[in-house]
């Protein structure tokens, strides 16, 4: 009997070491289930917080929130209308990409640029401005159409025109537009200043043989739009400056300068060579 009293209070202390280390399992278990309970907590606050901000801080409720930069010749007004912006706006709603090709097609500029701000909420419209400096005419499977064309050679609708504040009509006219030849219109816009004569009409046949018309000179074939334009384009400048007065008295349906090298004047009958002084001038 007093040997089972003895085992009994040798296993005493290693019963107690049991009950310990169940307790701190416990304790451990426990305090994972408040930790959780915690990041629960958290997440739905943080989650909270910002379905809030998303419905209710991300507005726009003002077109005073659209910020327009770099143009001289758009509204903020019309930039609203033809992005079709409805307020109140949630602002992560709106796709810029998407909102800029609406504008670009909508608005007479070159370049839309769209961002969203979010602090504080705001969507700013950065415009590069894109003016007609010509009246314009294509074919088209339908027929033929108007319009304009930008410095660059690009058609512009009419919608794109509209699109511009007030001011005067373009005066100079180009005929038989082709998306393949808008560098060379391109070149012909850029030195439209320098030909020594107001520029009247550019004109495109089928086939691409181009043809001005200026105050001066009237009726000017250049010929194919090849690397030859820019000194064509010399030429004409020479001659817009030597040649109006030879030309009195003759009647002079047309200046062939396909070849700048030996301009023609178109006159009844034969082409007739320019004389020896106004071939050297177009050489200088």
């Amino acid at each position: 009997m007093s040997q089972a009293r003895a085992s009994k209070d040798g296993d005493r202390p290693g019963s107690l070491g049991a009950e310990r280390r169940r307790q701190l399992r416990q304790q451990r278990r426990n305090e994972r289930l408040k930790n959780l309970w915690r990041i629960a907590v958290l997440g739905g606050t943080a989650g909270a917080l910002g379905w809030f901000l998303l419905r209710e801080g991300w507005v726009l409720r003002s077109p005073m929130q659209v910020e327009i930069s770099g143009t001289r010749l758009v509204h903020r007004d019309q930039v609203i209308r033809e992005g079709h912006l409805r307020f109140p706006l949630q602002l992560l709603s709106v796709k810029p990409q998407q909102l800029s090709a609406e504008l670009a097609a909508a608005l007479p500029v070159e370049r839309v640029q769209v961002s969203r701000l979010m602090l504080p909420p705001r969507l700013r419209i950065q415009l590069v401005d894109r003016e007609a400096v010509a009246q314009a005419q294509r074919r088209t499977g339908k027929g033929s159409e108007l319009g304009y064309v930008d410095r660059l050679g690009n058609w512009m609708t009419n919608r794109q025109q509209r699109g511009r504040t007030a001011g005067p009509t373009p005066q100079l006219r180009v005929t038989g537009w082709q998306e393949r030849l808008r560098a060379p219109l391109a070149l012909v816009l850029a030195k439209r200043d320098q030909v020594g004569s107001s520029l009247q009409e550019v004109r495109f046949e089928p086939s691409g043989s181009l043809w001005l018309r200026t105050a001066a000179l009237g009726e000017v074939h250049l010929g194919p739009p090849d690397e030859r334009l820019p000194r064509r384009l010399e030429v004409l400048q020479h001659l817009s400056s030597r040649l109006p007065q030879r030309m009195q008295g003759l009647k002079v349906q047309s200046i062939d300068l396909s070849d700048p090298e030996q301009p023609e004047l178109g006159l009844p009958g034969k082409p007739r060579p320019l004389t020896p002084q106004a071939a050297a001038a177009s050489r200088d």
